[in-house]
């Protein structure tokens, strides 16, 4: 009876802080219907079904609610992530991937025939970016951005009669990622850290986006991936091979499903970062290198981008952070609906997408509020005198100093 009247509790607590952006009476208890009915055990999240949970006789009620009542998503998407932010705490992981929503058809907005990890293959789907913010506490879905392949912004016609305004040009899914990056820091997400896979990481732009805003970065990258030094350009497999036997660490990236996961680490520096002449440098870049125990020839590669105090031990954390986001693609999808909508238009995508992110943000709250203060971490291994990173003073790959705007940006 207690932990249902804190349940109950927390519920009119989110209620209470979006109420302000649904202008009327009747839209807020609609909000509040269609929220209810996302976290409710309904088979299926679609509108009828919904309806049915809440007493409606039919679903148009909802249906205005996402299509063509009077309220800003984005504002509510602001509501979401401040809210995230309070409950998960300060000093955590902004974390980038985007999910594929399975779709029949060609009028949904952004729909297309492309990749999607949801299904494993090319496929007929729209995609989502998001932005989840993780910590010791819990983590949970803040930002999203619907990508419209260059099929679709090149056909304003098409767009139109999906909702689509005629300002939304093509983006690119890494540049959608920096603009919620860029927006989550501005409006004082208190992360730490980025991470995100190799789609993103690779993109010479997003790592230098994330250095000028000042955040750390552990981003996968390609084994072909190029890095410089005094002795040309190499790959970033053929440097990380070069690493000795005793250069590779044994250290958890956080605890999974089955418990610690393990991994052999290892890792060297690029030259330390000074934005202006004379400066002490605060940052280095890094490449890392991560190894599976019962299968050597499988190594995942890094870029990152920390402080100059940070070990291989912190650069492993925030590389192992990078699942939180997989289990909060699939906590909404499973638990509130993300992907069960039946909306076509542009805008009514948005609206379900962040009524689904608000459900979850709530769940994520809940789940801190019982969650034991601070996460172990494990303890770096003592230092050698490797070139290869075992301490934050190890060896420097040899590469020139320069700044931002060089080559070496480029290459790294």
């Amino acid at each position: 009876m207690v932990e249902a009247r804190g349940w109950a509790g927390e519920l009119e607590s989110m209620f209470a802080r979006v109420a302000g952006r649904f202008a009327r009476a009747d839209l807020r208890w609609r909000m509040r219907d269609y929220l209810r009915g996302l976290l409710a055990p309904v088979a299926r999240k679609n509108g009828w079904q919904l309806a049915e949970y809440a007493g409606h006789k039919t679903p148009d009620g909802f249906q205005r609610l996402l299509n063509s009542s009077v309220w800003d998503a984005d504002a509510v998407r602001d509501d979401v992530r401040d809210y995230v932010a309070e409950r998960l705490g300060p000093g955590g992981v902004l974390i980038i991937d985007d999910t594929g929503f399975i779709k029949k058809g060609i009028t949904s907005a952004g729909v297309g025939r492309q990749y999607t990890g949801t299904s494993g293959k090319i496929d007929n789907c729209q995609i989502g970016v998001f932005a989840a913010y993780a910590t010791s506490c819990g983590r949970a879905l803040v930002d999203r951005e619907l990508y419209l392949p260059k099929a679709w912004t090149s056909d304003r016609e098409r767009c139109r009669a999906a909702k689509i305004p005629d300002e939304r040009q093509f983006a690119t899914k890494g540049e959608l990622a920096k603009a919620m990056v860029t927006r989550c820091l501005a409006a004082g997400l208190p992360a730490s850290w980025v991470t995100a896979d190799e789609a993103y990481g690779q993109e010479w732009k997003f790592r230098r986006l994330l250095e000028e805003l000042g955040v750390g970065y552990v981003v996968a990258v390609p084994k072909s991936q190029q890095v410089k030094s005094l002795a040309g350009f190499w790959r970033i497999d053929e440097l990380i091979a070069q690493a000795p036997e005793d250069a590779w660490q044994r250290l958890s990236c956080g605890d999974g499903a089955k418990g610690p996961r393990v991994y052999d680490w290892a890792s060297a520096k690029l030259p330390a970062i000074s934005f202006f002449d004379g400066d002490v440098p605060t940052h280095h870049r890094w490449v890392l290198a991560r190894r599976s125990l019962t299968r050597p020839d499988e190594i995942a590669y890094y870029f990152a981008y920390a402080p100059v105090t940070c070990t291989i031990a912190d650069l492993a954390r925030v590389a192992g952070m990078r699942w939180a986001i997989e289990e909060c693609f699939q906590t909404a999808k499973n638990e509130c609906g993300l992907d069960q909508y039946e909306v076509r238009r542009y805008v009514g995508w948005y609206r379900h997408i962040t009524l689904a992110m608000l459900a979850h943000a709530f769940l994520a709250g809940l789940a801190a509020g019982e969650a034991t203060k601070g996460a172990a971490e494990t303890t770096p291994a003592p230092s050698s005198t490797s070139p290869w990173q075992r301490s934050a003073d190890s060896w420097n790959i040899s590469c020139p100093d320069a700044p931002l705007d060089t080559t070496h940006e480029i290459t790294h």
